[in-house]
């Protein structure tokens, strides 16, 4: 009788203590601060009626206890796609073919190819990244003629900063200020220029890429700076590392590879998770010389690398890719913004298995030249945790989207020229 006194008073007790903790749970008010010193105290409560446990991965939940991360909490900005994208979706959507043994897509052209995937589709997982790869509403040419790579040791903080020119021109989905949405007999995606305007010794280098409509690789070449001349580089260079960065090829935006490259994907579910998905300034050069000259970067506290914004929920589909067997990761698992084909977080896996890297791009709405609604990576942050090192890419106030860059102005050439 006393074991039995015992135990249902042990029950008693913690009955009570879950309705107390019920009961304390609060909705918590836009520009709370979540970080190690409160996470426990305040995970249980609400934030849009969710609470602040269920809307943390565990990486981030770690980076918050273990890495000094700090969330400032933001009511959620809607960020509809232009209208643009939707009218091409209704007029062009139902030419798409998804062939499921290859993981091949034909008959695209411009809009979301896969607008209505059911919850039940087996091809679920690629249907969706197909829509990113095709339809991420960056605009028909990211002109983005300066960007910074800050790369960044986790213990000593800022070692360089490395500025970069980014041209990509996209041969498809062309929804604004043209007659047809394709530019071109259809068999490219895109033209992409990347290289590097500073420090002097890496000034130059940089790649030229054409990616096909198809599953063959994409034609890679990269300019030799010493000897002054162009190299072209086997298929397997898009998941190649990127000039002395913790990012590959196929990091950039998170995802850059061709979906059928990679072997396979895996649909793990639908959640709500905290994210910048309307970020703020991200380079202020009246600072320069300053930790005040990336001011949504915490260049002052360790590990130096985490962003200094407002987070709100997003609701996003969480997906594993499986790529080939030489690429350097065992698996890649995304988080993509369930109403918009777009990337907020990434995690790299090596091929142990063991966690690698974390990804996390910022975002921000941008109005394209020709008024079409664009949205765009604000920073890039890609830390590898093996290294304890961080590379992070910081978007410039002079981006702009849909300008009139045509796709003769990006090409082979265009990279020797700048070269030299």
């Amino acid at each position: 009788m006393k074991l039995k006194y015992h135990f249902n008073g042990l029950v008693a007790a913690l009955a009570a203590a879950g309705f107390a903790t019920s009961a304390l749970a609060a909705e918590l008010p836009a520009g709370t601060v979540i970080n190690k010193a409160n996470i426990d105290q305040v995970k249980n409560d609400t934030f849009e009626g969710k609470t602040i446990a269920s809307m943390l991965p565990e990486k981030l939940d770690m980076q918050i206890r273990s890495h000094n991360l700090s969330i400032k909490l933001k009511k959620t900005t809607p960020t509809p796609l232009d209208p643009k994208t939707v009218e091409a979706t209704k007029k062009y959507a139902a030419d798409v073919k998804y062939d499921a043994a290859s993981n091949e897509v034909t008959g695209y052209k411009a809009g979301i190819p896969f607008p209505d995937i059911k919850a039940d589709d087996p091809n679920q997982a690629a249907k969706l990244i197909w829509n990113f790869y095709y339809a991420s509403p960056t605009g028909q040419v990211m002109d983005f003629k300066k960007f910074a790579f800050l790369l960044i040791d986790q213990e000593k903080g800022l070692e360089r900063q490395q500025n970069w020119f980014f041209v990509r021109y996209f041969m498809k989905n062309r929804i604004a200020g043209e007659n047809t949405p394709v530019d071109g007999d259809g068999s490219e995606v895109s033209r992409t220029l990347l290289f590097a305007t500073y420090p002097q010794d890496i000034r130059g280098l940089g790649t030229y890429t054409i990616r096909y409509d198809g599953p063959q690789y994409e034609d890679n070449w990269v300019y030799i700076k010493n000897a002054r001349r162009t190299r072209r580089l086997p298929g397997g260079a898009w998941m190649d590392p990127i000039g002395g960065t913790d990012q590959l090829n196929d990091d950039i935006e998170i995802f850059n590879a061709r979906p059928s490259w990679y072997k396979g994907y895996k649909y793990l579910g639908k959640r709500w998770v905290l994210t910048v998905a309307n970020a703020g300034k991200a380079w202020d050069e009246s600072k320069k010389g300053t930790a005040e000259e990336f001011p949504s970067i915490d260049l002052s506290s360790a590990p130096y690398w985490n962003p200094k914004e407002e987070w709100e929920p997003r609701e996003v589909h969480v997906i594993e890719a499986t790529p080939p067997a030489e690429h350097p990761y065992s698996k890649k698992i995304v988080y993509m913004d369930a109403q918009m084909p777009r990337i907020y977080f990434g995690e790299a896996y090596d091929r142990k298995g063991e966690f690698w890297k974390w990804f996390h791009f910022t975002m921000r709405s941008l109005k394209g030249e020709d008024g079409v609604n664009t949205y765009v990576s604000n920073t890039g942050h890609t830390l590898d945790f093996k290294r304890k090192h961080g590379t992070v890419f910081v978007s410039h106030p002079s981006w702009k989207t849909n300008t009139a860059v045509k796709a003769g102005d990006v090409t082979l050439g265009k990279l020797e020229a700048a070269g030299q």
